[in-house]
């Protein structure tokens, strides 16, 4: 796979919405759109990466450094015949799971435009639909919360995730319960927000039939959320825990989790994502697919990984005129039914990148060749 030039540019899209969780708010989606050139075809990734070093310790800044100074230069300078070469080549380099995940994700839609095959379908998966859920922010009130989740039911989403933390949690979920009953699919996402002190709010909120409450210790935490898995009969979700297989295994093995959150940036792309859902596969460990908000790209990236036949809760890839007015992709990333998103079978992603809606957005840019 001869690689004639790789482009870096740095988007600020604006979101129709402000969006909070318990780490910070955002109003403007930043982040790198990376596109590798081959002989007629172009493979795009996008870095998940915030500008602030709140959800992990990467950022913007750091990974468009990482790129640039690291990581596309090796690229470049080494032959590669499949996506999983990637994966090896940056292996001697620690961390820096969003920057890798970006580069690779852009060679594995390339490698699959030059196969004529889609992303799903280079990557083993099985599905031609995919069911999705929706997540619902911290709002500054419960009734806003109230408000959006009957909206979002409304537009048949398959699965609730409110955001929590310390003093907006037992409130908002039994709240929830109360008007909309205990069938609908529920979970609650802390983002770290919590401690071992908060175990009485944890099994208040065990009460609630939830299909699970996602990282609520620390975000390098694996013991004491063992710890806090024997307290409560809901299962926990690790998300920031969970950097590779080896931490999936970990976990798992410690019983500190139920399930596992896969979100392709924070695991370092998706050769890795796949090698966590097989692992969890094999273990009847489920696993979903998390979301960053993504423009298209990134949610073609998702759409992609969640066809493989472990994904069996569904993820956070919602439409994207959810959170864009306008996205970078052609056709949007809409639902085809009611909490449902068809695979696209075109080669590659399936979505066509709009390149007048790029050059609208960017603010920096970068090119890379051998």
């Amino acid at each position: 796979m001869k690689i004639e030039r790789i482009e870096l540019q740095q988007l600020n899209m604006p979101l129709r919405f402000r969006f909070e969780t318990s780490f910070g708010s955002t109003s403007i989606k930043d982040f790198l759109l990376v596109s590798v050139y081959s002989e007629g075809e172009v493979g795009y990734g996008e870095s998940v990466a915030m500008p602030n070093p709140y959800y992990n310790e990467e950022t913007t800044e750091t990974v468009w450094h990482m790129l640039e100074r690291y990581l596309i230069p090796q690229l470049l300078s080494t032959p590669i015949e499949a996506p999983e070469d990637v994966d090896r080549l940056f292996a001697p380099i620690r961390r820096n799971n969003m920057a890798k995940a970006a580069l690779e994700g852009a060679v594995w839609d390339l490698y699959s435009k030059k196969k004529g095959i889609s992303l799903a379908k280079a990557l083993g998966g099985e599905k031609s639909i995919i069911d999705v859920g929706i997540s619902i922010g911290i709002e500054p009130t419960v009734k806003q919360v109230l408000e959006k989740v009957e909206r979002h039911l409304g537009e048949g989403y398959k699965k609730i995730k409110v955001k929590i933390k310390p003093g907006f949690d037992v409130d908002v979920v039994r709240a929830i319960r109360e008007t909309f009953g205990d069938d609908v699919p529920l979970m609650a996402d802390a983002n770290s927000a919590y401690t071992m002190e908060h175990l009485d709010i944890m099994k208040e909120l065990d009460q609630y039939n939830l299909i699970m409450i996602e990282q609520p210790l620390a975000h390098d935490d694996i013991i004491d959320h063992a710890k806090l898995q024997k307290e409560l009969r809901t299962p926990i979700c690790l998300d920031e825990s969970i950097h590779n297989v080896e931490d999936a295994r970990k976990a798992i093995e410690l019983g500190s989790c139920g399930i596992i959150n896969i979100k392709v940036g924070r695991v370092g792309g998706l050769t890795e994502s796949k090698r966590i859902h097989d692992y969890c596969q094999a273990q009847d460990i489920p696993v979903w697919c998390g979301g960053m908000i993504e423009s298209g790209v990134g949610r073609a990236h998702n759409i992609a990984i969640t066809t493989l036949p472990n994904f069996t809760i569904p993820g956070d890839t919602a439409a994207s005129s959810r959170y864009w007015e306008e996205d970078i992709v052609e056709p949007g990333v809409e639902l085809v039914a009611p909490g449902q998103l068809a695979v696209p079978e075109s080669p590659g992603i399936g979505y066509k990148v709009n390149t007048n809606a790029v050059g609208k957005y960017a603010i920096r840019s970068a090119t890379f060749r051998p």
